[in-house]
């Protein structure tokens, strides 16, 4: 991956971070219920989920491109339908409602840490996400397996530094994510749809 490359797929990583999700939200309660030392270990539960899920996903593009090196002009036209897909379904959601999760109330280390793994664990759609989203970084005349090492990297610091944020700042985003949410996703839903529609085209 060349210098320019991690730098797009940096400040991408950086606004699909900043999207809503059930981590991020999970996080927010935390960090309004438990304060934001606590929720270090949400966030690195999190962060172990999330690194879980995008080493399966490599390992599906891996396999795929090691078929057909034509498969990745494929996986990066249907990745980018994809993100325009889930764009549009976020920009069309109603505001987040942001309540507090079944056990969130015990606030030991392992609790948290369990509850943020599981959140990102279990949502199936971030396999789908990954694939979509990763493969239009990857440069094929480049080793797969340390692009691979530097995106999984990446995503996750910038993911964890995120929700360190959100955690810190939960009492002041929570209103106000509350008070001007379906704007925020549409903000967010125009996002997907603008690298949707611009990353299959780079090279």
């Amino acid at each position: 991956m060349s210098l320019h490359a991690w730098l797009i797929y940096l400040v991408a990583a950086i606004g699909l971070s900043l999207t809503p999700g059930p981590n991020s939200l999970l996080v927010l309660t935390h960090g309004a219920l438990h304060g934001h030392r606590r929720t270090l270990f949400t966030v690195a539960g999190g962060a172990l989920g999330f690194t879980a899920l995008i080493a399966l996903s490599m390992v599906g593009i891996g396999a795929l491109l090691q078929a057909s090196a034509q498969a990745l002009t494929v996986l990066k036209l249907v990745g980018g339908a994809y993100l325009v897909w889930l764009g549009i379904q976020l920009w069309r959601s109603p505001p987040v409602l942001l309540q507090a999760a079944p056990g969130s109330t015990d606030a030991r280390g392992r609790t948290l840490f369990r509850q943020g793994l599981l959140t990102a664990m279990s949502n199936p759609k971030a396999l789908l996400f990954y694939g979509a989203f990763l493969p239009q970084f990857i440069d094929l005349q480049r080793p797969l397996l340390p692009q691979f090492v530097v995106m999984t990297a990446t995503f996750v610091v910038v993911e964890w530094f995120v929700e360190w944020g959100l955690a810190l700042l939960a009492h002041r985003v929570r209103p106000w994510l509350q008070r001007v949410g379906r704007g925020f996703n549409r903000a967010c839903g125009g996002l997907f749809v603008g690298m949707g529609c611009a990353l299959p085209l780079t090279r």
